[in-house]
């Protein structure tokens, strides 16, 4: 799909530019692939750079409420100066890598409901920059993501939605200024015990870490609050582990009243009660990191702390970006 539009802050009869996916599904960790078009308007422009970013809608706790922004999570630069003429056509082909840990947003070719992403053009001319063409994006899962993604199907989760937290999760090395909570309804055997179960990818190119979040129910099983586990796997064994069988395991440990057969004395990995802390504890396989009810993430002060790691583009409150947000909340075609 191409989106074109005129660049307003050149004014009438300024550049117009299409930018081409050619390959419009990316895994993390691979290499996005298409082209720029520009075509100059009705007088000669020097322009100063072309670059693309990748944007990701976000949501992030401040005071009393929840802000949705968006949030740029890879900067690159395909093109220095050159000279524009009248009516003159210019394509410019790029290859940019995508972050390992960039967020799903397509499982078997179903849209995840809740989750926008995309690839934004800027262009510069005499210090003026028009961030002005905008193309969906779509991340499906690695192979080692998508075997724990169908272990929860087999066991008889239901997708609920999935939405990208601002902050870091505690003991987890994380590059990006958000994580990915993918949330689940339980299968009827556990639906009496637990409300719902979140699942968060953290990805490099040497594995996964998976966490896991239970909202457990109170009352005769348990005191309610939730409950957290932590998993480590590299990619080639991920697809070839029982995930189903972990996964269960330590729910089975939840509705018995545990907190399940990765216990350790870590807190929240989510920093809810701490919204300044990221990093923390050193996460190991089979780590069960549990803490008290939340409130729904990370703080602005987490957020501070994460742009001070090296957030490429900031957050952004209340930009939201039609082309990719458009239709969103309908639901059709979700998985």
């Amino acid at each position: 799909m191409i989106f074109k539009r005129m660049l307003g802050a050149f004014g009438v009869g300024g550049p117009s530019v299409d930018t081409v996916l050619s390959t419009p599904r990316v895994q993390p960790g691979g290499t996005l692939h298409g082209e720029v078009r520009i075509k100059g308007g009705d007088f000669d422009a020097e322009i100063e750079y072309v670059a693309l970013g990748l944007v990701a809608r976000a949501e992030s706790e401040r005071g009393e409420g929840e802000h949705v922004g968006l949030v740029e999570f890879h900067h690159a630069t395909v093109s220095g100066p050159f000279s524009l003429r009248t009516g003159q056509d210019r394509v410019i082909p790029f290859q940019i890598p995508v972050p390992w840990e960039a967020p799903i947003s397509e499982i078997g070719g179903q849209h995840l409901h809740g989750m926008a992403l995309g690839v934004r053009t800027e262009l510069a001319i005499a210090a003026a920059v028009d961030k002005g063409d905008l193309d969906p994006l779509v991340v499906e899962p690695l192979p080692s993501q998508e075997a724990v993604l169908r272990a929860f199907s087999q066991l008889g989760f239901h997708f609920k939605s999935a939405d990208l937290e601002m902050g870091h999760i505690r003991g987890v090395h994380q590059q990006l200024p958000f994580y990915q909570e993918i949330e689940f309804y339980p299968p009827p055997a556990y639906s009496g015990r637990i409300n719902e179960v979140e699942l968060t990818f953290v990805t490099n190119p040497g594995g996964i870490d998976i966490v896991l979040e239970a909202d457990k129910r109170s009352g005769g099983y348990s005191h309610g609050g939730d409950v957290y586990a932590h998993w480590q796997s590299d990619h080639h064994g991920a697809p070839h582990r029982d995930w189903a069988a972990e996964i269960n395991g330590w729910l089975a440990g939840l509705a018995q009243g545990g907190h399940g057969a990765f216990q350790s004395g870590h807190h929240d990995p989510y920093g809810h009660h701490d919204p300044y802390a990221h990093g923390g504890h050193g996460g190991h396989h089979g780590d069960h990191h549990h803490g008290g009810h939340h409130g729904g993430g990370p703080g602005w002060g987490t957020v501070a702390a994460a742009g001070a790691a090296g957030v490429v583009g900031g957050f952004v409150a209340g930009e939201i970006v039609e082309e990719i947000f458009e239709g969103d909340d309908e639901g059709e075609g979700d998985w």
